[in-house]
């Protein structure tokens, strides 16, 4: 045995905590059932697969109907159709929707081919055809009856398109995502069984000292035995910090017997915990063990309690010794070893399940009943914990992943001020708030930036209504494209251009070379919902035309088919043109490669990334920041795009 050690330089706690971060704990990547998955953490970003709904669908009992039918109908005038059968939820519709006809549907049904728009029940009444056959009358056929429309529709009212909820290619989830219940519904609902998490550092936990007895079995006190307390309080914890916790024999004060099995516990864990026999007296060998079978970084931290805290490694593995007063075993942990293991299991930091924080906006309610009110939270450039409302409709699951807890409010309450004092219910005590939140243009290059971000939030809501809630004070920043891109009232954190146009299919059978076209000839059309950014750049591309013929833009806009029917993100209109619904589909030369469809290139249109001023030097925001530092290396793969 070497001499006795005594502690005559005792690292400061800061030291400590360097030294247990310079450990890999990190477990490594497993892929497990996603019924099993709660409380693990993605390792990997999860990219929707399919649309949901899958299906164009009606958000409400009526009838399926061509818009077109319909335009001028009133309560005084309405819009006869004749009645051609009826569709329900769950079923393949085996009626088409011509000219002058409408199909009885219900809420969730597939819409029939022909059909674009469906009006709610109460806007209609139904009676007999005046002028009907004798075979007719005999048969009662449903097409001796008619549908009488009160109301003018417009494509696409009250139908739920394939992709509204969820799009196809659209960022779902990325790495170091907790999976909650909310998560979890998420993945359910785009058919994902499996997902692929980190691993949980496995923990070897090991107590020592000859007095101790293994709880269960017989104690002699006279002997002075006493119960080994820590081995099942620090496996606890170690559980509850994310690691999967592996109790082994304890040691008693023999060197032999230690360092065997603390070597075999390295040898099988991540981590290697022990509690007791880390002081500098005489009969305690751990300091002995590590020295001479591994690497001692550190010896006694200037802390109470907790002074003869070890730091080293062992083999392959970390290791940690503990003091063996239990009060001071679980309070180094805590303090020391859990932010750790959480760090490397990608656990957040514990806390209550209510959170103050004050009104990011005003929110105006007056429905004289009490309203639980799903909110996000965003913390501002001081720190303060700020409260938005979070409304995507009851139907939306991605609802669940947004909105972090509710906020009551009293029926008697006509608004919340902004800035007002209010108490958020958590949906888990596990929520923290995003170290970033960002709103704007749905973009393949930003999912990839934002990849490299520890718990961002970005909603793809498109470029106007980002910079709509940017002026409004919430997120913390902004993707901006096209035009838009260009407002120089925000902080820029970065930027790139990518190239925009028209996706058709594979080798461009119908020959499309721009938007005279879509003007010209009878093709199908996908477009991008009026907040996208490349909306407003077809549009502008459109009023060019438009200027070069002296006609108006709405002309020509009335004249490409499918102008009116949006979809929800970029790779939305490719994937209909790769299904064959559309002839073509605005959208991007990147998404067009990677889906083997064919491009017709209209432009390069700039994106930017802009933050609120008062928040640039938030620590997400920075890492936003220095994320877009490295713009070239994220975009040499993407095709069409570059950096600015």
């Amino acid at each position: 045995m070497s001499s006795r050690k005594e502690f005559h330089d005792l690292a400061p706690p800061e030291k400590a905590h360097d030294a247990i971060a310079s450990l890999d704990l990190a477990g490594g990547t497993e892929r497990v059932p996603l019924r099993e998955a709660r409380g693990r953490v993605l390792a990997e970003r999860i990219d929707a697969d399919l649309d949901v709904p899958g299906f164009d669908r009606a958000s409400m009992d009526g009838y399926a109907v061509r818009a077109r039918d319909t335009f001028g109908a009133d309560e005084a005038d309405p819009a006869r159709l004749d009645l051609v059968g009826e569709v329900h939820a769950g079923e393949e519709p085996d009626v088409t929707v011509e000219d002058g006809a409408a199909a009885e549907i219900s809420t969730g049904a597939v819409m029939p081919e022909g059909a674009d728009a469906v009006v709610m029940v109460e806007k209609t009444d139904t009676e007999e055809r005046v002028e009907r056959s004798s075979t007719e009358r005999a048969s009662g056929n449903a097409a001796s009856r008619e549908v009488l429309v009160r109301t003018s529709l417009a494509p696409g009212d009250h139908v739920m398109l394939a992709g509204a909820d969820v799009a196809a290619g659209e960022r779902a989830l990325g790495p170091g995502t907790r999976l909650t219940p909310r998560e979890i519904g998420l993945l359910s609902a785009l058919g994902v069984d499996e997902v692929p998490v980190r691993a949980s550092p496995r923990v070897g936990i090991i107590s020592t000292g000859d007095e101790l007895v293994r709880p269960g079995d017989s104690l002699h006190s006279a002997a002075g035995q006493i119960y080994d307390v820590n081995s099942y309080t620090v496996a606890t914890a170690v559980e509850e910090a994310g690691g999967e916790a592996v109790l082994y024999p304890h040691a008693g004060d023999d060197y032999e017997e230690m360092e065997r099995i603390l070597t075999e516990a390295a040898e099988e864990c991540d981590l290697v915990l022990s509690s007791g026999s880390t002081s500098a007296s005489a009969v305690d060998v751990i300091y002995q063990v590590i020295e001479e079978r591994g690497e001692l970084l550190l010896h006694g931290v200037a802390v109470k309690p907790g002074k003869p805290m070890l730091v080293g490694r062992v083999a392959d593995s970390a290791y940690v010794g503990l003091p063996g007063y239990p009060v001071s075993a679980l309070t180094i942990f805590r303090t020391f070893v859990a932010p750790a293991i959480r760090a490397a299991a990608g656990q957040p930091e514990p806390r209550t399940a209510t959170v103050e924080g004050r009104m990011a906006v005003e929110e105006r309610y007056s429905e004289g009943r009490m309203r639980l009110m799903p909110v996000g939270l965003v913390t501002d450039g001081e720190g303060r914990t700020l409260v938005y409302p979070v409304d995507k409709g009851s139907g939306a699951t991605t609802s669940l992943v947004e909105a972090d807890g509710i906020v009551e409010v009293d029926p008697d309450t006509e608004y919340l001020g902004e800035g007002e004092a209010v108490t958020v219910q958590l949906f888990s005590p596990d929520v923290r708030e995003p170290s970033t939140f960002g709103v704007g243009e749905d973009d393949p290059a930003l999912s990839r930036f934002l990849d490299d971000l520890e718990n961002p939030r970005y909603l793809s809501l498109g470029t106007r209504e980002g910079l709509r809630r940017l002026r409004n004070g919430v997120p913390d920043f902004a993707v901006a494209a096209g035009t838009d891109a260009l407002d120089t009232d925000y902080a820029e954190l970065g930027g790139w251009s990518r190239e925009w146009g028209l996706i058709v299919p594979e080798g461009n059978p119908e020959d499309v070379s721009g938007v005279t076209d879509l003007v010209d000839r009878d093709l199908r059309v996908v477009n991008r919902g009026t907040n996208s950014g490349l909306r407003t750049s077809f549009d502008d591309a459109i009023a060019a035309v438009a200027g070069e013929r002296d006609e108006s833009r709405r002309d020509l806009t009335d004249a490409i088919d499918g102008y009116e029917l949006t979809v929800k993100a970029h790779e939305s209109p490719a994937r209909k043109v790769a299904t064959g619904t559309a002839d073509a589909g605005l959208g991007l030369r990147a998404t067009a490669e990677k889906l083997g469809l064919g491009f017709v290139p209209l432009g390069d249109q700039p994106v930017r990334v802009l933050a609120n001023p008062d928040r640039t030097e938030k620590p997400g925001v920075e890492a936003l920041e220095s994320a877009l530092a490295d713009i070239d290396g994220v975009v040499a793969d993407l095709p069409g795009y570059a950096s600015q």
